[in-house]
Formats: structure tokens, C-alpha cells, sequence
């Protein structure tokens, strides 16, 4: 990245740089998938309660129509991605890694797979929970990976207020361009979204956080901008994470989430870009969350393409749709690089969570020896919420859970920076994250057994 090109971008501390390798998608259109024959379509696509199936096998579905509901407030509703005949709902291989209860459809080869109920929805005389009513039915979650449902994050607690609203496009994961093509060519659709989201805040005003490696989108979003809405393109430094919530916060704004604490507690509430273009979509022709952009990139595959994918779409049909594998790829993930998981089975569906999918050969994953800590502290300086990942490693290492608390374990993004940086190829984040995952356990157990 030439020094230039970030002259006048705001940042945050710490970070890295890793090489971005966006080359390879960025200048491509969305493409449209087809509809396979087959979708399946997991109960749990997002953070909180998995939604519960409204149809069984036989029935006839179309597409958009509501097939499974929040059965709690931390849930999120699904939709059928295609028209069709649900023929199972049953266990399934899930991107988790773990098998989790789906509907699967199959397609109607006969059908123009219309959207059900399409049209546009009069929002203007709505009040803000009419309009967050419609995004909860609508099924949106977080599109940038964390899937946590829309409906609950733009439900601002009492006693607290949302005086800015940032519009997350940094896209600061190597290969991923689904969020910049977005910028490009949905850039009305982010507008509307910008101005139901201020509606349903209350917010002052609206930033679009988007990093200096996407010009042309800066370029595009300033030109298109409508003269009456609020909101501020904002260049940032092309830095990892720059995309984190605390972190484009502290870039955007200069303001510092607490530990422990959420952007509405600073008056702020942040979305990704592809949630915020979705929400306009929505209100202008009724279409819930039933399909997301995919970038699908790497040196594994023959193909590479920026798609519009179904929800529910298998990972085995994207590749055939993409020419296939080089015979030398090891890997596949579902995201990027840094925080992306890895993938056992070919069978897994496109989740709502899914920005991209990632091919890896034998170039870039091969095993790497470990080496004991050098004490270097490159970790430190990478970390971008000024933890010691080093005593951190050697807790884990140890076993000594409990006390990594002392030392802030629960604040770890899990962005992956410390292990990047790390020269003994010491697999910090793997191990934060299983360290983090038995001390929620344990909590849960002890926050269990004071109800009792």
C-alpha cells in the first residue's frame, strides 16, 4: 500500500498490515447464482435462539415466504430462499462444525421463483418500532460475520440514546471485495437504509466508515450523496481490524468503547453496510434476508466471482458454479483469512454470515513448527485493545484459565493479529478462544446454579 494513498485517513492504535490480495475480486460485478436444486436453510444462522420451523415436509413454499420463526427477542425469523417443496427438516452439516436442525427445499423447476409479497413498503409515516417491526419480520442480521439480529442491536435501551450511526464498509479482511462492490453498486439502497436506520435512532448523524484501498467507492458514495442526509463519507487507513466495532469507533469518532461495554454506550450504534443495504431493499420491495453477496476468491479456485448467492445455497454448488478446484487446494473457509472458520464438508450452506468463501492451496497452508516465546512483544504492539498477549499464551498454555481473567481475557476480539505477528508461529488466538469458551462455560454453570 503506498504511503499516499492513506494521506487524511483516520485510524485507530495498534493493528497490522497485512498484504490485502483484493485484487483478484475487486474489479468484478455481482453475478448472480442460479437456484440449485435444492437449498438448506439451518435454524440457527445467527446469534441467540435458533428460529423454529413453521413448515414440514410436503408443504409448498415460495420465495421470501416466512418458514421459521424467533421464538425469543435475541432470534431472528427465516425465510425460504426459493419457491419450492420443503422435503425434509432434519439435522445437517452446519459451518459451525457441528449438525444443527434445517428446513431443506427443493426448487420448483417450473417457477419464475417470484418474490412473495413483493412490493414497496410506504415508510415515511412509520414510527421507529414499526420500522424495527418490519426489520425483525424481515429476519436481518449483522451481514459482516457476526450475525447478531438487527432488530435487537437498533433497540436502543432505556436510559441510552444513539446520537451517531456508523455505517460499517472497511472490509479490512485480505481477499473479501463483497462489501466494496456493495458500496458500488447498491449505493441507493445504502442511502435509504442510512435514513430508516436515523429515523428508527433518533441519530444526529450518519458516517460510512470505508478504508483508503476502496477509493473508488469513497468517490462514489461523495458523488452520490443526497444533498438533505446527514452523513459523512469518512476514509480510514487500510489497517486490520480496522472493520472491529471498537476500533472504526475510535477511527470514526475518537471516542473509546469501555471494557466491557457496547458502542450505545458511548451514543454510537454501528452496521455493516450490506445489513444497511439489505434494510433498503427491504423497504422498497419487501425482500427479507433471503440472499447476501459472496466474495468467492483464492488461488483454489478457477473461478473467482462476486455473487449474489440464495440463502440456503450448498458451498459444493458455488464451487461447481465457479469452474471447480485447483487439484493443490488444502482449505476452504467461510470468510477471510484472519477470522474466517474452516470448512470439513462440502455440503454446508451458504449461511446469512457468510461474506465470503476462501480457497487455499498448498502455497499459502502448510504446517508451521512452534518455538517457544522470545518475549519480543510484537503481540503487544499488534494488539488493538492494548492486551498482553504473550501472558495471555502462557496462561493457556498452562491451563491456567481462570487467571487470564486478571489479565482481560473476556476483551479479546479474537481478530487473530497477535498470531500474525507472532515470530514463533505460536497459535495464540486458537488457544484465547478455547480459554475464552470454558470460562463462559463456567460462568453459565455458576450463574445456573445461583438461580437455582
Amino acid at each position: 500500500m503506498l504511503p499516499f494513498l492513506n494521506q487524511g485517513a483516520q485510524s485507530f492504535r495498534h493493528g497490522i498490515h497485512p498484504e490485502d490480495y483484493k485484487a483478484m475480486t475487486r474489479d468484478m460485478p455481482l453475478e448472480r447464482m442460479p437456484f440449485m436444486e435444492e437449498v438448506v436453510l439451518p435454524l440457527r444462522q445467527h446469534l441467540g435462539a435458533p428460529s423454529v420451523a413453521l413448515v414440514k415436509p410436503g408443504e409448498k413454499v415460495f420465495r421470501g415466504q416466512l418458514i421459521g420463526e424467533a421464538p425469543a427477542f435475541v432470534s431472528a425469523n427465516l425465510h425460504a430462499s426459493v419457491t419450492g417443496t420443503v422435503k425434509r427438516v432434519e439435522p445437517h452439516h452446519h459451518a459451525s462444525g457441528k449438525l444443527e436442525e434445517a428446513i431443506v427445499i427443493e426448487r420448483d423447476p417450473y417457477s419464475p421463483q417470484s418474490l412473495y409479497g413483493e412490493q414497496k413498503i410506504d415508510w415515511e409515516d412509520f414510527s421507529p418500532q414499526e420500522l424495527i417491526d418490519h426489520i425483525q419480520y424481515a429476519g436481518f442480521v449483522g451481514l459482516g460475520g457476526a450475525a447478531f439480529p438487527t432488530h435487537v442491536k437498533m433497540t436502543v435501551p432505556e436510559g441510552k440514546k444513539a446520537r451517531f450511526f456508523i455505517v460499517n464498509a472497511a472490509e479490512c479482511e485480505p481477499y473479501l471485495n463483497s462489501d466494496f462492490r456493495i458500496l458500488l453498486e447498491w449505493t441507493e439502497a445504502i442511502f435509504l437504509g442510512i435514513r430508516i436506520s436515523l429515523k428508527i435512532l433518533g441519530a444526529e448523524r450518519a458516517y460510512i466508515g470505508v478504508e483508503t484501498n476502496k477509493q473508488e467507492a469513497i468517490d462514489r458514495l461523495r458523488e452520490m450523496m443526497p444533498s438533505d442526509l446527514p452523513c459523512e463519507v469518512v476514509p480510514l487507513v487500510t489497517k486490520y481490524p480496522q472493520g472491529a466495532e471498537k476500533m472504526l469507533t475510535d477511527a470514526v469518532l475518537d471516542k473509546e468503547i469501555p471494557s466491557g461495554k457496547l458502542p450505545i454506550d458511548i451514543e454510537v450504534l454501528v452496521n455493516n453496510v450490506g445489513t444497511v443495504a439489505g434494510i433498503g431493499q427491504y423497504f422498497s420491495y419487501r425482500q427479507p434476508l433471503i440472499e447476501r453477496v459472496v466474495t468467492v476468491t483464492g488461488p483454489g479456485i478457477k473461478r473467482p466471482a462476486n455473487l449474489i448467492v440464495p440463502i440456503g445455497t450448498r458451498l459444493s454448488d458455488v464451487i461447481e458454479f465457479c469452474g471447480g478446484l485447483h487439484e493443490n487446494t488444502r482449505q476452504i473457509l467461510f470468510g477471510g483469512p484472519m477470522m474466517g472458520s474452516a470448512q470439513r464438508f462440502l455440503d454446508v450452506p451458504i449461511m446469512k454470515g457468510t461474506s465470503g468463501l476462501l480457497f487455499l492451496t498448498d502455497q499459502e497452508v502448510f504446517p508451521r513448527e512452534e518455538y517457544a516465546c522470545i518475549k519480543c512483544l510484537r503481540c503487544v504492539d499488534a494488539c488493538p485493545v492494548y492486551l498482553n498477549p504473550s501472558r495471555l499464551g502462557l496462561l493457556a498454555k498452562e491451563r491456567k484459565y481462570e487467571d487470564m481473567m486478571e489479565f482481560h481475557i473476556l476483551d479479546c476480539m479474537e481478530c487473530g493479529s497477535c498470531s500474525y505477528v507472532c515470530p514463533s508461529n505460536i497459535p495464540l488466538v486458537q488457544r484465547f478462544r478455547v480459554a475464552k469458551g470454558l470460562l463462559r462455560e463456567k460462568m453459565a454453570r455458576e450463574k445456573a446454579k445461583q438461580k437455582a
